[in-house]
C-alpha cells in the first residue's frame, strides 16, 4: 500500500459561541471548520461565479499558475492578467492552473462589502484586508504560511476545496525554503514522493474539505495547501496575532525578509532560487539524526 501523509480530519462544528471559539480553538491554536457561521450573510445565497462576473466582470485581475519559483518574478508577482469575466469563463470551461491569490476585489467592488460582516468571535480583525482567492478544477496552491502570522477565517463559496494544514511545530519536517514562506515547490502534497522527501512522513497535520458557505479557522503561522476540487473561490478575513512573538515575526517578514529575498533574486538570479531549494532539503534532512 502506498504511504500517505499523516493527517487527521479538522474538527467540525455546526455553530459556535464566541467563548467556545476562543477557549477551544484560538487559545490552544487548533483549526476548526464552522459549517454555519455565515447563515445571516447575503453572500451565502448570492456569491457564485456568475454573480462575481456580473459585478466585477470588467476588472483586470492578477493570475498565478503552478510554475516553479524563479528569479524572473518578484515575491507574489503575478504571471498573467485578464478581465474577471474572461477568467470566470475560463474557470467554467474546464480545468486550469490559473488562480487569483490575495486579491482585494472587495476594495475594487464596494458592493461586495454589503454581502458579509465580520463575525463576533473575539478576534481583532484587520478590516481593510478582506481578500478573495479563485481557482479552477484541480488547481493547487503550494504549501505555505502567511507572511503576517494572522489568525485567518477562510470562507469558501461555489463548489468544493481540499485544505491540508500543518501547525508551526511541524516546520522542521516540511522542507521549508529559507528566506521564504513556502515548502519545497517540487512536493506534491496530494501525491507526495516519500523517496525524495522522506521527512514528510513524520509531519503531523490536518485535512478537510470545504463546501459552499463553510468557514475554516487557520491559527497563526499554520502551513496550508489548497486544492480546488471544483472551480470556486474563497474569502479570507484576517485578525492580528495575539502574542508578541508572532507580531515580531510578522514585522520581520514584512520589513526585511521579503525585501531581502527580492534583492537577492535581482542580484544572484536563478542561482539564488536553486541555492534556497538545495538548502531546504539539506536542512530538513538533518532531522534524520
Amino acid at each position: 500500500m502506498k504511504d500517505k501523509l499523516n493527517l487527521k480530519p479538522v474538527e467540525r462544528v455546526k455553530t459556535i459561541t464566541r467563548k467556545d471559539f476562543i477557549d477551544n480553538y484560538v487559545k490552544p491554536q487548533k483549526p476548526v471548520v464552522v459549517e454555519r457561521l455565515v447563515e445571516d450573510w447575503p453572500a451565502l445565497k448570492k456569491w457564485d461565479l456568475e454573480y462575481i462576473k456580473s459585478v466585477a466582470g470588467e476588472k483586470i485581475v492578477p493570475l498565478y499558475d503552478n510554475r516553479p519559483v524563479s528569479a524572473k518574478y518578484k515575491f507574489n508577482e503575478p504571471h498573467a492578467k485578464m478581465k474577471m469575466a474572461e477568467y470566470v469563463d475560463l474557470l467554467k470551461s474546464g480545468p486550469t492552473n490559473y488562480r487569483i491569490f490575495l486579491y482585494h476585489l472587495l476594495k475594487e467592488v464596494p458592493a461586495l462589502q454589503k454581502d458579509f460582516k465580520f463575525p463576533d468571535v473575539g478576534l481583532r480583525f484587520i478590516k481593510k484586508l478582506p481578500t478573495l482567492f479563485f481557482g479552477g478544477e484541480n488547481s493547487k496552491v503550494f504549501m505555505h504560511y502567511d507572511i503576517d502570522f494572522a489568525n485567518i477565517l477562510h470562507f469558501h463559496f461555489h463548489g468544493k476545496k481540499q485544505c491540508i494544514l500543518y501547525p508551526p511545530s511541524e516546520t522542521k519536517y516540511l522542507y521549508k525554503v529559507p528566506h521564504a514562506l513556502i515548502s519545497h515547490k517540487q512536493i506534491d502534497y496530494t501525491n507526495p514522493d516519500f523517496d525524495k522527501f522522506p521527512m514528510l512522513k513524520k509531519a503531523e497535520g490536518f485535512v478537510t474539505e470545504l463546501n459552499h458557505g463553510e468557514c475554516l479557522y487557520m491559527p497563526e503561522g499554520y502551513w496550508h495547501q489548497m486544492t480546488y476540487l471544483t472551480p470556486g473561490f474563497s474569502m479570507s478575513l484576517r485578525a492580528f496575532p495575539r502574542g508578541v512573538t508572532n507580531v515580531s515575526k510578522a514585522v520581520y517578514n514584512l520589513l526585511f525578509m521579503r525585501n531581502f529575498d527580492n534583492y537577492m533574486r535581482k542580484w544572484k538570479g536563478q542561482k539564488w532560487i536553486d541555492y534556497k531549494n538545495e538548502q531546504a532539503i539539506k536542512r530538513t534532512e538533518r532531522m534524520k539524526n
